[in-house]
């Protein structure tokens, strides 16, 4: 217990300094937009691309969705309440948008579970939130390592009352890039769906 207590504080203390030079950053040369998540815009100590393969093997990068706002969240299909309730909230935004503007919206699940979410069960999971949703699983440890790393995402494996009924400790929150393919936003879980299509309209602006 004590150590997951120290390990749930370090990680917090660890993206709180980020995000803290992020804000920093907001605040310095010419005004931002008024986003209601937080604003990350210049900010370089997240990662600017990935390189994950989809249900399908088929890798995906940013340049894949050039156009679009690419909304990057990282979560696992066995999850009982943040990974369902913020797809929820984002299949709720897209709707929220009209058809025309969420066709400019591309939601990415990248799953840090890959163990047991194969493709065939991402397949399912993600598109059941809306058809437009994808999926994305670490071909091994290494990408995962690398990808969770690069946007400073937290992930642990907790154990359960038999080995398969683990749970996944993990950082609770979505990256959101604009049109032309930049960060711009660290976007918190359980907001609902009002902050979404706000912010969503105004980097489809």
């Amino acid at each position: 217990m004590l150590n997951s207590r120290f390990a749930r504080a370090a990680r917090a203390a660890v993206i709180a300094c980020a995000l803290g030079s992020a804000l920093f950053m907001a605040g310095c040369g010419k005004q931002q937009p008024a986003f209601q998540n937080l604003d990350l815009t210049g900010n370089t100590q997240f990662g600017s691309n990935f390189s994950l393969p989809d249900t399908s093997g088929k890798i995906r990068t940013m340049a894949d969705y050039k156009g679009k706002v690419v909304v990057l969240f990282f979560g696992y299909t066995h999850c009982p309440d943040v990974c369902p309730t913020t797809m929820a909230e984002l299949s709720q935004a897209l709707q929220q948008l009209g058809p025309e503007d969420a066709k400019r919206v591309q939601v990415l699940f990248v799953t840090v579970d890959p163990e047991r979410d194969t493709a065939a069960l991402l397949a399912q999971y993600v598109p059941a939130f809306n058809p437009t949703f994808v999926g994305l699983r670490p071909a091994d440890e290494a990408q995962l390592k690398k990808v969770t790393k690069d946007f400073r995402v937290y992930y642990a494996k907790v154990p359960g009352k038999t080995p398969d009924s683990y749970t996944m400790d993990h950082t609770a929150a979505s990256y959101v890039f604009d049109t032309d393919g930049k960060l711009r936003l660290f976007a918190r879980d359980g907001q609902g769906a009002a902050p979404w299509v706000h912010d969503i309209k105004l980097l489809l602006d």
